[in-house]
C-alpha cells in the first residue's frame, strides 16, 4: 500500500479541514510532498482512547496493541515512530473510518486536530500504543507474557504516561520492571491515589508521579533505567515510603508477602537510621 506523505503547513489549517470533510484532500497536490511511504499492510484500529468506561477503554487499548503488533510494528521504526507518517495515513487513507467512528470529527476543527492531527507526543494514543506495544514485544516473545504486559500496562496507564515524559525513562527495561513490581505488590491503586497531608505538593499529587519525580531527580546517580529488578524495587519502596504509609501495602498472596518482608523491613530500617 502506497502512503503519500504531507508536506509541512497542514497543521491548525481551517481550508485542510473542509477539505478533509469534503473528501478533497487526496486530489489537492499542494497538500503533498514527493515522499512515499510503502507499506504491507494498514488494517484500522482505535486511534482515539478517551472512553470513560473503563473496560470500553481497555478493550479499545487492547484492540491497538494487536492491531499495531501484527502490522504497523513490522514496518521499519523510521515510519511508525513518524508523526507525518501517521497524520498521512489518518487524513487520507482513514478519513472514512474516522468520521464514522468519531462523528465530533465534523463539528469543529479542534476535534480534528485533537483526534486526527494530534502532536504526536506522550499525549498522542498512537504514540503510547506503538510505543508499549514496541517495547513490550521487543522483550516478549510469548503472545500470552505480551497479553499479560499488554493489560498491565492499561491497568497503570497513569504510570505509563508518567514514565513516557520522562526521556530518560523512556526504555523497554525500566517500563516492564515498573510494571512487574506494581503487579508483584499489588500497588496500582497505590499509584493512582491521591497524596494526602502534603499540601506543600499541591492539591492534586498522585503518588506514582512522585515515585517517579523521585527517580529523576536521583538520576544519574541512581541508574535506575539499567538496574535489574530487585535492585529497582529497592528504590521504589524507598520513595515510595516517602509518600504513602507503607503498612498499609497488601500484597498479592502470602507468598509475596514472605518474598519481600525481609527486604522491605530493611528499607525501614536504613530509613529510620537516616
Amino acid at each position: 500500500m502506497e502512503v503519500r506523505l504531507l508536506k509541512k503547513g497542514y497543521k491548525n489549517n481551517e481550508q485542510f479541514y473542509k477539505d478533509f470533510l469534503d473528501d478533497q484532500i487526496h486530489i489537492k497536490e499542494d497538500y503533498f510532498s514527493d515522499e512515499v511511504v510503502f507499506i504491507d499492510q494498514a488494517p484500522n484500529f482505535p486511534v482515539y482512547l478517551a472512553h470513560r468506561d473503563e473496560e470500553v477503554r481497555k478493550e479499545l487499548f487492547l484492540e491497538a496493541f494487536n492491531v499495531l503488533s501484527s502490522s504497523y510494528l513490522h514496518t521499519d521504526r523510521d515510519i511508525h515512530f513518524e508523526e507525518i507518517f501517521w497524520h498521512s495515513l489518518l487524513a487520507v487513507t482513514k478519513r472514512e473510518y474516522l468520521l464514522e467512528q468519531y462523528p465530533q470529527i465534523a463539528e469543529s476543527i479542534n476535534h480534528f486536530n485533537n483526534i486526527v492531527l494530534k502532536d504526536f507526543n506522550w499525549e498522542n494514543y498512537i504514540y503510547k500504543c506503538v510505543l508499549g506495544a514496541q517495547y513490550i514485544n521487543d522483550l516478549v516473545e510469548d503472545y500470552e507474557d505480551r497479553l499479560r504486559y499488554y493489560e498491565l500496562l492499561i491497568d497503570n496507564l497513569d504510570m505509563y504516561n508518567y514514565i513516557i515524559k520522562y526521556e530518560i525513562f523512556r526504555n523497554d527495561y525500566f517500563l516492564l520492571n515498573i510494571l512487574d513490581i506494581i503487579n508483584e505488590l499489588n500497588l496500582s491503586k497505590v499509584m493512582k491515589a491521591k497524596i494526602v497531608g502534603r499540601p506543600n505538593l499541591g492539591k492534586d499529587e498522585r503518588v506514582g508521579r512522585r515515585v517517579l519525580f523521585e527517580f529523576n531527580k536521583s538520576y544519574p546517580v541512581v541508574m535506575s533505567p539499567m538496574m535489574d529488578k530487585e535492585d529497582l524495587k529497592e528504590y521504589f519502596l524507598t520513595y515510595l515510603n516517602y509518600y504513602y504509609d507503607m503498612s498499609l501495602l497488601q500484597e498479592n498472596s502470602e507468598e509475596e508477602v514472605l518474598k519481600n518482608k525481609n527486604k522491605i523491613t530493611g528499607i525501614f530500617q536504613s530509613l529510620f537510621k537516616s
